[in-house]
């Protein structure tokens, strides 16, 4: 098997995005209750839609690719039409995919966006699989291990014993299944992790089992909580929350943060992941944790400058550019 720089773990979907006119009398969104709403039975003209490649570990092998390193993907998928097109588009994208499973009579897991008003309602379906994930002969210099469906145990495990008999460094996000269950796994798994990536919500349910809805303005409070998630184990924290920007905190305890880097918001899927690639690629790259800082905001502020989870990713020329021509945005320690 050839080797790569970095392995994600996880899944690969189909997205498909329906864009609503802002001014099409048939939907409404009320802003107090935060409630998207239209008539039952009724029909509705869209705008257009995009039919795209999503999951989290398609979304971050992508990322990764187009910034210049080998990058693989582990996962399980159907074998339909739509299968197919999953399989050609990360082909193009360069990723490796012999470990890429595809199960006969199966299809593919599928999610319906409405983007109105520059934010998207998601319709998930995870068709189960078994992730009965193989990783033996596979060379990796990074593992990223994101969610997975309901039968994610075994493979949590299998990924775990992989990382561990061959020296390789965990990069873990976990997805909603693995932090509703906040067991002993997830516990062993963060113990062996060398950066953890969370959002600000998810980062209160591994802590305290629920969402306590911390204000915007809470940056003690995330300070709180990067120190509680250092004590799981892992080597650094990195908590995301979306436009109020980014924490991290490194081995020594030291705190920094970096605001969201400024852009048009047309569609939010896939941000964190984009974030997580860029970082993953500035680690590849030998970067400090903080200029890593900086590629993940650029490329999740990229991405939420376009519809879905892979279109506005940056490639290896593009990422550069942003650099050179953003000194002034910078991280601070706090």
């Amino acid at each position: 098997m050839l080797p790569v720089d970095a392995l994600s773990v996880g899944n690969a979907t189909i997205d498909v995005f329906l864009t609503i006119d802002e001014k099409n009398p048939h939907v409404k969104l009320d802003k107090e209750t935060n409630e998207l709403r239209f008539g039952h039975g009724e029909k509705i003209e869209v705008k257009k839609y995009d039919l795209s490649i999503g999951g989290n570990a398609a979304n971050v092998a992508v990322g990764i690719s187009r910034l210049g390193f080998k990058s693989g993907l582990v996962a399980e998928i159907g074998k339909d039409e739509f299968s197919q097109k999953i399989i050609n588009s990360l082909a193009k994208e360069d990723i490796d995919l012999e470990l890429v499973r595809q199960i006969e009579s199966e299809a593919s897991s599928l999610s319906v966006g409405i983007n109105f008003k520059s934010d998207r309602t998601l319709f998930v379906e995870h068709v189960k699989r078994e992730h009965g994930f193989e990783f033996e002969g596979k060379k990796t210099k990074i593992l990223f291990l994101t969610s997975l469906g309901s039968v994610w145990e075994k493979a949590y495990e299998k990924t775990l014993n992989f990382i561990l008999d061959n020296n390789i460094e965990l990069f873990f996000n976990p997805g909603t299944l693995q932090i509703e269950d906040r067991g002993n796994l997830i516990w062993k798994i963060i113990s062996h992790t060398k950066i953890l990536f969370v959002n600000k919500e998810e980062a209160e349910e591994l802590l305290y089992g629920k969402e306590i809805k911390l204000p915007s303005d809470s940056q003690n409070y995330v300070k709180k909580m990067l120190y509680g998630l250092k004590s799981l184990g892992a080597k650094i924290i990195i908590i995301t929350d979306g436009q109020n920007g980014s924490y991290l905190m490194n081995e020594k305890h030291e705190t920094y943060f970096l605001e969201a880097f400024k852009c048009e918001i047309v569609e939010k899927t896939g941000a964190g992941d984009a974030y997580t690639s860029g970082f993953i690629a500035a680690a590849l790259k030998n970067e400090p944790l903080v200029e890593a800082m900086r590629w993940g905001a650029f490329n999740s502020s990229a991405v939420i400058g376009k519809i879905g989870a892979q279109q506005g990713l940056l490639t290896k020329d593009e990422m550069m550019e942003k650099i050179r021509s953003n000194e002034e945005f910078k991280v601070r320690e706090v």
